[in-house]
């Protein structure tokens, strides 16, 4: 039995059924390709006039259709379609119609018995090209390949500038296993002279398409899809939407210049479409962080949080940004709101520690990697900022328990962890704790590992220098670091202690001299080793002043010592 519906409704339903008959309708029609991405629907066409048949057939038809929408809403699939099935039977001739019940039995997956009449609607002399290539989507449903691609090409022919037809065969192709012959339905498609651009975007999606299922081909189809990208956009299209999948295209080829051109001016234009705006923002943020432009891509990021101030990800590379840009302060504000909405981000634990580490807050940083094991497994990256944490602390029993269990940890999963960086910080530990001789250990592995690392380089020649020892490979070491970065302070400093040790105070003096002048600011030890450098020279009136600015930069006994000395002298 029908629910019942009241009369005002079935008069609005009859009113609907009326329009549909007399003045056509327009319906989205779909493809037999399962895995391609949803498309817009296509243009179809223009709709039929009032069927100028018998009128009864005409009366009986709009009764017909007015049925079958009172039964769809009243959830009757079955009477709904048998009702709209009689409704085309008794207007044949009414495409729009046609096409619209059509669709309807293909929703319900029912293509059988759409093939009928759809056979039959293609029979008549002026069948357009939506008509064939609708038949040609029945047909792919039932299996029917063949039939489908002969239903298809005759859709091509009459509608060469519309992409439906273009695109069912392609589907029925790549059904087929043909898929050269798929392949040069898209490339005739090419050819053709439209004046539409979503008709150039419809086909560089299908040469997309292909590439993903064929990917050897990637290259030569990523040619094509710029090709037609680019006479899509020469169109200049005023639909925001088309020239958002126009800007897409081009972010997927990796033509970013082109792409952001296109998405700037579109967001100002998608206010009412915030998901789409947000969309869009991520994206120019991705294209300027890949051309290293930090200024845009922070203008975006924080567009973006300002709209949606829980979007964990903006948070996350803005705080990425900062700490790119050292500027400690804002990486540890951004990482923490990314922790705040998204608990459950593992990498932004890393990172805020590695920022808290780095503003001195070894602390925070041990409480935040504490945070991140009791929620994930122990990893090398922990482990790792652990042992850094503690050497900010002094702690370095700790720091080499945790450096030692992170090698461990890399050793059995992920030995490519286990860098040349890695074990300079092991060895610097382990020299900053007393224990010189496994230090010499790790900076030799380190260099063994990554040979042209300069801080290595200058931080095991100078604790030779220091201690006296191997004075020759320390300078040559030395040497090394300065080729590499030669205005760097300390390391014109290490060269002049070197020198220094090897009494060669006058070369020494030019050395530490520079350092002094390249310094960011007054360092007690370069002016205590100018003043030892000086002293060797016998130039005591020097030495004394270089003692005194150490002194006035940071007390230290041993610097007295040599004043007093002095003045004993």
């Amino acid at each position: 039995m029908y629910r019942m519906i009241g009369e005002k409704h079935l008069l609005l339903v009859a009113m609907f059924a009326s329009v549909l008959l007399a003045g056509g309708c327009r319906t989205a029609t779909s493809h037999p390709g399962a895995r391609t991405r949803a498309e817009k629907p296509t243009r179809t066409a223009a709709p039929a006039p009032v069927s100028k048949g018998n009128g009864t057939k005409l009366a009986t038809a709009h009764a017909h259709f007015a049925a079958g929408v009172v039964h769809e809403l009243s959830g009757e699939t079955d009477l709904a379609l048998e009702e709209f099935q009689k409704a085309v039977r008794d207007d044949p001739d009414n495409e729009p119609l046609v096409l619209d019940v059509s669709r309807r039995f293909l929703q319900s997956k029912r293509p059988d018995n759409a093939l009928g009449f759809m056979h039959a609607a293609t029979e008549r002399p002026n069948a357009s090209g939506e008509m064939f290539a609708r038949l040609g989507i029945i047909y792919s449903r039932l299996g029917s390949n063949e039939l489908a691609a002969v239903a298809n090409r005759m859709a091509i022919k009459k509608s060469p500038g519309s992409l439906e037809g273009h695109r069912n065969l392609f589907f029925s192709l790549l059904q087929a296993r043909q898929s050269d012959e798929a392949l040069k339905v898209l490339d005739e498609a090419a050819k053709q002279d439209s004046k539409e651009a979503e008709f150039f975007c419809g086909l560089a999606d299908l040469y997309q398409n292909f590439a993903l299922q064929f990917p050897t081909q990637r290259e030569a189809t990523s040619a094509k899809m710029l090709a037609l990208l680019n006479r899509a956009e020469s169109l200049k299209p005023k639909s925001p939407q088309t020239r958002l999948r126009i800007a897409e295209g081009f972010y997927a080829l990796g033509k970013n210049d082109q792409a952001a051109v296109l998405f700037l001016p579109l967001l100002d234009q998608l206010d009412e479409l915030p998901m789409i705006r947000e969309n869009v923002r991520a994206k120019l943020a991705d294209i300027y962080l890949r051309g290293d432009d930090h200024k845009r891509a922070r203008e975006q990021l924080e567009a973006l949080v300002h709209d949606d101030p829980s979007n964990a990800q903006a948070h996350y590379f803005l705080g990425s940004l900062a700490y790119n840009d050292k500027n400690w302060t804002n990486a540890i504000d951004s990482l923490n709101k990314t922790l705040l909405f998204n608990q459950n981000f593992e990498p932004a634990y890393y990172d805020l520690a590695a920022a808290q580490i780095a503003a001195d807050q070894a602390d925070d940083a041990l409480s935040t990697i504490e945070t991140a094991q009791k929620k994930f497994p122990k990893n090398f990256i922990s482990e790792y900022l652990a042992g850094l944490a503690h050497g900010h602390k002094k702690e370095f029993p700790a720091a080499i328990r945790h450096f030692a269990s992170a090698e461990i940890i890399a050793q059995a999963g992920e030995p490519k962890r286990l860098t040349g960086p890695f074990y300079f910080e092991v060895g610097v530990v382990h020299e900053r704790g007393g224990d010189r001789a496994e230090a010499v250990k790790y900076f030799e592995k380190c260099l063994e590992l990554q040979p042209d690392f300069p801080e290595a380089q200058n931080y095991l020649g100078y604790m030779w220098a220091e201690q006296g020892e191997n004075l020759d490979r320390a300078r040559e070491l030395i040497e090394k670091a300065l080729r590499a970065e030669p205005k760097s302070a300390a390391y014109l400093d290490s060269m002049a202690w070197v020198l220094y040790k090897l009494e060669q105070p006058k070369p020494a003096l030019e050395y530490i001299l520079k350092s002094v002048e390249l310094s960011e600011g007054p360092d007690a030890t370069l002016y205590d080793h100018l003043g030892d450098i000086y002293a060797a020279l016998n130039e005591p009136d020097q030495a004394r002043a270089a003692w005194l600015k150490s002194l006035a930069v940071e007390r230290n006994e041993t610097v007295h010592k040599k004043l007093d000395a002095l003045k004993r002298e």
